[in-house]
C-alpha cells in the first residue's frame, strides 16, 4: 500500500495559524514556520542570557549585605535567577538550539541580554531598587508570556513569574525599611531610584515605531502587547507605589491624565538605549568578561560530567 503523501507546507501553515488563532499551544513536535522557530530561539535565548547576566549586579552585594537575614534573602534571589536561566535554556533546546552554542554566542557578543544589567549597582539600596523597578518591569513584560503560543516557553514563564513577583515584594520591603531609617538611608534610596528609573523604562525596548519585530511576534502569539503598551502599564503600576514609598520619580513630565486614565511621562533617552544595546553601556565589557571567565573556569566541570556520562553509558551498554 502506498504511504499517504506528506501534507503540503501550505496545509501545515494553515494548521499552525489555526492553533495560534485559537490561542492554543504549539508544542516541540508540531510543525512550525522556520521564522517562528528562529524568533522564539532569539527571544528565549536573550531572556535566558538576561537571567544569567542579571545574577552579577546583585551577586556583587551578597558578601556586603548588612545582616545574615539580608544575605540569605539575596543569595536565594540570585539562586532563583540561575534557575530561571536553566528553565529558559531548556525551553530553547526544545526548538533545536544547542545550549553550548547559545553560551558561545552570548560571550562573543553575538546575542544580547537585557540592557538594564549593563548599569552598575553603586549602593546596597540598588538591591532593593532592582527588586522593585527592574523585577517589576520584568513582571509587566513576562506575565503575558504565560499565555504565549509556544508551550514550553509559556509553561516555564508561570513559575518564573511567581518567583519574580516574590522578588519584587522583597525589593520593595527592603526599600520601605530603608525609608524608615536615617536621612542617609533615605537619600541612598532616592539616588538609586534616580539612576534606575529611566533604564527600567528602556527595558521594554524601543518605541513601537522603531520595533520592527513586534507586529510579527504578536501575530504569532509570541508577544501579547507592544513595547509602548507594556511601558505605560508599568508606569501606571509604579507611580502609586513610589508615592507610598515616599520617593520621587525623576521625571518632571510625569502627571496623571484624566482623559486617558493613565499617567503621561517623559521620553526615555533612546540614544542611550541604542548605545547600551550596541555594547557601549557602563558595564557591558565587565559583564561579558565576568561571564566569559566563569565559563572558562567551569570547563573542567563540564569535561568531568561528560566523561562520567560517557563512562556510565559504556558500563551500561550490553
Amino acid at each position: 500500500m502506498t504511504a499517504p503523501a506528506a501534507p503540503a507546507e501550505a496545509e501545515l501553515n494553515a494548521r499552525f495559524e489555526a492553533v495560534v488563532a485559537a490561542q492554543e499551544r504549539i508544542e516541540p513536535r508540531d510543525w512550525m514556520p522556520e521564522g517562528y522557530r528562529r524568533t522564539l530561539i532569539r527571544q528565549i535565548a536573550q531572556h535566558a542570557h538576561s537571567e544569567i547576566i542579571g545574577m552579577q549586579p546583585e551577586g556583587n552585594w551578597i558578601s556586603r549585605a548588612p545582616s545574615l537575614r539580608r544575605k540569605a534573602i539575596l543569595l536565594a534571589k540570585v539562586q532563583d535567577e540561575a534557575g530561571h536561566g536553566l528553565y529558559l535554556y531548556s525551553a530553547a533546546e526544545t526548538l533545536g538550539a544547542d545550549r553550548a552554542d547559545l553560551t558561545r554566542r552570548l560571550i562573543s557578543g553575538a546575542q544580547k541580554y537585557s540592557s538594564i544589567f549593563n548599569y552598575p549597582t553603586l549602593s546596597y539600596a540598588d538591591v532593593g531598587t532592582i527588586g522593585w523597578l527592574v523585577d517589576g518591569a520584568a513582571i509587566c513584560n513576562q506575565v503575558p508570556l504565560c499565555r504565549g503560543s509556544y508551550g514550553p516557553y509559556s509553561r516555564a514563564m508561570i513559575r518564573i513569574c511567581k518567583e519574580e513577583s516574590f522578588h519584587q515584594r522583597q525589593g520593595y520591603e527592603l526599600l520601605m525599611t530603608m525609608m524608615r531609617g536615617t536621612d542617609a538611608q533615605r537619600a541612598m534610596v532616592q539616588d538609586s531610584v534616580n539612576r534606575f528609573w529611566w533604564p527600567s523604562l528602556m527595558m521594554f525596548g524601543p518605541p513601537d515605531t522603531d520595533s520592527p519585530n513586534t507586529a510579527q511576534s504578536m501575530a504569532w502569539g509570541i508577544k501579547r502587547h507592544t513595547n509602548d503598551e507594556l511601558r505605560q502599564r508599568f508606569v501606571d503600576m509604579t507611580v502609586p507605589q513610589a508615592e507610598a514609598l515616599g520617593v520621587t520619580l525623576p521625571d518632571p513630565d510625569l502627571a496623571w491624565n484624566p482623559e486617558r486614565g493613565s499617567y503621561d511621562f517623559g521620553e526615555p533617552d533612546w540614544a542611550e538605549l541604542r548605545a547600551v544595546i550596541s555594547g557601549n553601556g557602563p558595564c557591558n565589557a565587565q559583564r561579558l568578561a565576568h561571564r566569559r571567565r566563569a565559563h572558562e573556569d567551569g570547563a573542567w566541570v563540564r569535561e568531568a560530567a561528560a566523561a562520567f556520562a560517557a563512562r556510565a553509558a559504556g558500563e551500561e551498554a550490553p
